[in-house]
């Protein structure tokens, strides 16, 4: 199984698919997966399989490594389109993340202020004040919601501890509209059972879902590395493409990666 772990506070910048050069910030310690999901697509593996051995980087450290990378890709190049909060599982689980986000959006705007601020998260932690609050300054404050059918996010997305999706359709809705959502598509099977979520028994709720949240865009896409899970396969363009239709039918701004 071929396995993508970032060995550093800040990785890259490499190519996204939906972001554009985007220059990393992982926030969780570098020899393993620290997430409060445990998806079985995830390209960080499960987390069982990485036990960490070293703590997550300090506030201090990160400040000072993306402070010198800024600086020498303001020297050298590239231009990022992008600073990206990602890496080795959940960013908003580090407990000095609201001070992080406000230390890169000093850094930002001395060095490269038309570069974008995101944030990759699967919103288990957008309950707490501090978290809810700094991810309302980011420029890209993109979170997942694979589905509202709570025996799929169980199997699949499998969660640490009590969550309620009732709860957090809730508290997506509190960002009254300064969210972006991002859902995985995906066929085939685990463990006998199918993890197909691109028929109508889950797009239909997730649609209407997505409606009352109102985010500024979705964005859906596909597994496009080696997942943990085996029996996992792509969804098609095709169905990509009719998920698309049916948000776009309802002005929901949609963008597709394949």
């Amino acid at each position: 199984m071929s396995t993508i772990l970032f060995p550093t506070p800040v990785f890259g910048p490499v190519h996204s698919r939906r972001l554009g050069v985007s220059l990393g910030i992982n926030l969780l310690p570098p020899d393993g997966k620290v997430c409060s999901f445990d998806c079985i697509y995830c390209e960080c593996g499960l987390n069982g399989d990485f036990r960490t051995h070293t703590p997550l980087p300090t506030r201090q450290e990160v400040y000072i490594v993306l402070k010198n990378r800024l600086a020498d890709m303001k020297e050298r190049g590239p231009v990022p389109d992008v600073i990206t909060f990602a890496g080795n599982g959940e960013p908003t689980a580090h407990p000095d993340f609201p001070d992080i986000i406000e230390d890169t959006l000093c850094l930002r705007d001395q060095y490269f202020p038309q570069v974008k601020v995101s944030v990759l998260s699967n919103v288990t932690f957008i309950s707490r004040p501090e978290v809810f609050r700094v991810l309302q300054k980011v420029d890209n404050n993109i979170l997942k919601l694979d589905t509202v059918d709570k025996d799929y996010v169980d199997f699949v997305n499998r969660p640490a501890g009590k969550f309620r999706l009732d709860k957090l359709i809730e508290d997506l809705k509190a960002f009254q509209g300064r969210v972006s959502i991002q859902t995985m598509f995906l066929k085939g099977s685990y463990h006998g059972q199918s993890v197909d979520n691109t028929t109508d028994r889950y797009v239909i709720p997730w649609i209407k879902s997505i409606q009352e949240i109102s985010p500024r865009e979705v964005m859906i896409y596909t597994i496009d590395r080696e997942t943990p899970g085996k029996g996992l396969k792509k969804a098609s363009p095709e169905e990509l493409d009719h998920i698309r239709d049916l948000l776009e039918k309802e002005n929901i701004p949609v963008i597709v990666s394949y």
